[in-house]
């Protein structure tokens, strides 16, 4: 490489295809890399009966009010309530939010006494694609309750 005392430089055709040839083969070497691998059913179940102690949560109590399509993936608004009476003996302890395709289930959790007044959450998480969200609802007395609701992650308008 040849530069003169003003910094304009100028680069012989050989040393051009030599650096373009480096840079193609780290592209090539990039793409050699594996993938982020995503989560499934199997392994978000796993997580939810982590957090609950291996019990089966049963439908209901738990409300999420997501977008059924979300146009950008990088932030998707959560809404998460369960029913409650909130009193002493009657209230969510825990509610634990889990993503079934993103490169880790588990997400969030959200801790609560009688003395929050009502078990709701708003939020904003990530999603790496079209997946069921899923928030699992501790209860005082023990019980487990699950909602699940599938959000389509859009790029750009188109499918995803």
């Amino acid at each position: 490489m040849v530069c003169s005392t003003i910094e304009i430089c100028q680069v012989s055709r050989r040393e051009l295809i030599a650096t373009c040839g480096a840079g193609f083969v780290a592209a090539i070497g990039l793409n050699m890399i594996p993938g982020t691998a995503f989560a499934d059913a199997k392994s978000t179940e796993d997580a939810m009966m982590k957090f609950t102690g291996g019990k089966k949560p049963k439908t209901g109590k738990v409300k999420l009010d997501l977008p059924e399509i979300a146009e950008n993936g990088n932030t998707v608004p959560i809404g998460l309530e369960v029913e409650s009476p909130m009193t002493a003996s009657d209230y969510p302890k825990a509610l634990h939010v889990f993503a079934e395709k993103n490169p880790t289930p588990y997400v969030a959790s959200f801790f609560f006494t009688p003395a929050s007044g009502k078990a709701k959450v708003s939020a904003r998480m990530r999603m790496a694609k079209t997946q069921n969200i899923i928030a699992v609802a501790e209860m005082s007395d023990g019980s487990v309750y699950m909602g699940k609701k599938e959000v389509k992650v859009t790029i750009g308008g188109c499918g995803g």
